[in-house]
């Protein structure tokens, strides 16, 4: 029953970012052929900066009305709508309409926008969710919550997304009554073994799936058996919990009131300064792996070849969940082993960073050993600072409710200003 509950609790963090997550490996078989073109991307940032709309009316919400939003409900309302809105994609992703002359697509856009939506405001509300199961359970979603950028990568990839080859062609030039030959080198993409059509409904049947998975995280008799004695409702302890906790636990809860709490924030157990020490590097760990590094990784990589790129994308999307699992067998709890993970992880981000700056020509470029380190810096970096997210979200259960959603806010709040810095350092498009 255990094992049947972590895979649960796997496929509904997995639903937490499918969606777009998704949609950006999409992106090389759908930008030829609508009329954005490769403006798409910076389009797609924006629209995801507004989105964080919905967690930040869920935090004002639980902030000064607690308990008056219903978390379930908004939950079910979430994943239906990712669900629809990846279903409709399938069918109107390259219908234009015209706007002020100019063909648009407004489906495309409009219906990211919801995806947008869907992904931000799971932050805020998937998590303060496993707060109603043990704690074992909650470094399962986040491994959940890392396969659900794989997923779609190995998914594209048997896809053949962005495949290309390059082909000599030849050119008659006449200039003044002569002609000239001239030879260059055009890309030609492979087209894919199947349609993008038919990749939305894969990202809806895995809305579908998280659906089913949240359903019986409610329902089924074995989860409830697994339940933690303290529950809780829309964000507030259910009356009468408290009653019916073993002497054991009761006396567990009454040494702990003797002990004065350091601060106003959960159980008190952590003072103020180490929350937001804390919550400072969640926010700066979500801002770097979520948008500030991955807006680089082209330029980081692709100067050692296209191997050494689609091999770093391929391993650090496969380190995210690796770090999960790392954390599941040590979960420790140190803030300064926190603090030092963080500037090693940050440490190397910084090379990566370097050597984008340097693109076309970072060091060792025509070197085996410059193609080992890059790829190596990217295992690395996700794998040291995805650690470091995990243990932050662990320790941030055990402080409650409360805790946990604003624990999603700061994540959103990191990835913003993340792309806030971004945006216009980088040509049009580049930063995600």
């Amino acid at each position: 029953m255990s094992l049947f509950i972590h895979i649960l609790a796997c496929l509904f963090g997995m639903g937490s970012w499918v969606s777009i997550n998704g949609l950006w490996v999409e992106l090389p078989l759908i930008v030829p052929q609508i009329p954005e073109g490769w403006y798409l991307p910076s389009y797609l940032s924006v629209l995801i900066q507004m989105a964080n709309v919905g967690p930040l009316f869920i935090t004002l919400m639980h902030r000064f009305r607690p308990g008056a939003l219903n978390e379930t409900v908004v939950i079910y309302v979430i994943i239906s709508l990712g669900m629809v809105a990846s279903f409709l994609l399938a069918f109107f992703w390259k219908e234009t309409l015209l706007v002020a002359g100019v063909p648009r697509s407004v489906a495309l856009l409009l219906l990211t926008f919801f995806l947008s939506t869907v992904d931000c405001t799971s932050s805020v509300t998937f998590l303060p969710f496993m707060m109603r199961l043990k704690p074992q359970y909650l470094t399962t979603y986040f491994v959940g919550e890392g396969v659900s950028g794989l997923l779609p990568a190995l998914v594209a990839l048997i896809q053949g997304v962005g495949v290309v080859h390059c082909n000599n062609c030849t050119q008659m030039i006449n200039d003044t009554g002569s002609v000239s030959l001239s030879y260059e080198l055009q890309a030609h993409y492979q087209p894919a073994n199947f349609s993008a059509g038919v990749f939305f409904f894969f990202l809806s049947a895995m809305m579908l799936v998280c659906l089913g998975a949240f359903i019986l995280l409610n329902y089924h008799p074995a989860v409830a058996r697994e339940r933690p004695n303290a529950r809780y409702s829309n964000g507030v302890l259910e009356k009468g919990e408290a009653a019916q906790m073993n002497p054991t636990e009761q006396k567990a809860m009454i040494k702990q009131s003797d002990i004065k709490p350091k601060s106003c924030f959960g159980t008190g157990t952590y003072s103020r300064i180490q929350v937001l020490y804390m919550f400072f590097i969640l926010a700066w760990v979500n801002g770097l792996t979520n948008v500030v590094l991955p807006s680089v990784q082209s330029y980081s990589c692709l100067p050692y070849g296209n191997s050494a790129y689609h091999l770093s994308a391929t391993m650090a999307a496969v380190s995210n969940p690796l770090a999960c699992f790392i954390a599941m067998f040590f979960p420790t709890r140190s803030l300064l082993l926190l603090g030092a993970l963080t500037l090693f992880g940050s440490g190397i981000g910084a090379y990566i960073i370097g050597m984008a700056v340097l693109s076309p020509c970072p060091l060792l470029v025509n070197e085996t050993s410059g193609t080992f380190l890059i790829v190596g810096s990217w295992i690395f970096f996700i794998l040291t600072l995805s650690y470091v997210k995990v243990i932050i979200g662990v320790i941030l259960r055990d402080e409650g409710h409360s805790a946990l959603v604003w624990c999603g806010a700061v994540v959103q709040l990191g990835s913003f200003m993340g792309a806030v810095t971004m945006f216009p350092l980088l040509p049009s498009g580049a930063a995600v």
